[in-house]
């Protein structure tokens, strides 16, 4: 194999997440609606990607496709080399628990536990003992710097905080692509910096890719690539 094509193949497998010829559509009587139609996308692992877009353009609908939530009309949506559209429901459910962690707007974290149990969940939704998913736990707790809210329950943490646990949460189970739908939308600006500068962190550190719905057009300035979504389109955007 030549130089050339080591590096091409090195590119391919470090590919987390790809969109070929993405389209979805619906059909409202005897209208057909298009929602996007044609996208691509490619994400690398360590890369931080934004999607942009006003309300109504299509970004709850791509998220849903991104995260195996929805299929497309056509085209394909792969993580880590694998097709959505080619697995079962219970394959993408186990593939969502397993490679993808999910950050919700309103962090969807359960009032009765505590942050600890929180981030506990995904691990033992997975079938991992109690002991190892607690050990584990605690280690990105501390990653996202809340070692001491342990034991505290959503309802005892700021906004922040708790957007911190949604985000380790999202990591325990060390998935290669992490989607944040909105990740800052509730929060005060000194929060949201923190929020970005943890992700901005979290990429280098863990390797992993970050990718954040948002229409916070701040979030561009820390990303390593943006996109905006219009007109059924995704167009790259030009950082300067």
């Amino acid at each position: 194999m030549n130089d050339l094509s080591q590096k091409t193949n090195e590119i391919q497998q470090n590919v987390v997440l790809e969109c070929r010829d993405l389209t979805k559509r619906y059909e409202d009587g005897k209208y057909d609606v298009v929602v996007f139609e044609n996208i691509q996308l490619s994400l690398n692992a360590g890369e931080m990607a934004a999607i942009v877009g006003a309300s109504g353009s299509g970004k709850t609908t791509l998220l849903n496709m991104l995260a195996g939530l929805d299929l497309p009309s056509s085209g394909d949506v792969l993580l880590n080399g694998e097709s959505w559209s080619d697995m079962s429901d219970s394959t993408r459910s186990k593939t969502r628990n397993a490679s993808l962690g999910f950050v919700y707007q309103f962090h969807h974290l359960l009032p009765e536990f505590s942050a600890l149990e929180n981030v506990m969940m995904p691990m033992l939704i997975a079938g991992k003992k109690t002991k190892t998913a607690s050990e584990k736990a605690k280690k990105v707790l501390e990653l996202v710097g809340l070692a001491e809210r342990c034991s505290h329950r959503p309802s005892q943490l700021s906004g922040g905080e708790r957007q911190r646990i949604a985000i380790a949460r999202a990591l325990v189970n060390d998935p290669t692509f992490v989607l944040m739908d909105e990740p800052t939308g509730n929060l005060d600006e000194t929060t949201a910096t923190g929020i970005k500068e943890l992700v901005q962190s979290l990429a280098l550190e863990l390797n992993m890719a970050f990718l954040i719905v948002t229409h916070d057009e701040t979030m561009l300035d820390w990303m390593d690539s943006a996109y905006r979504l219009k007109f059924g389109q995704l167009v790259k955007i030009d950082k300067i």
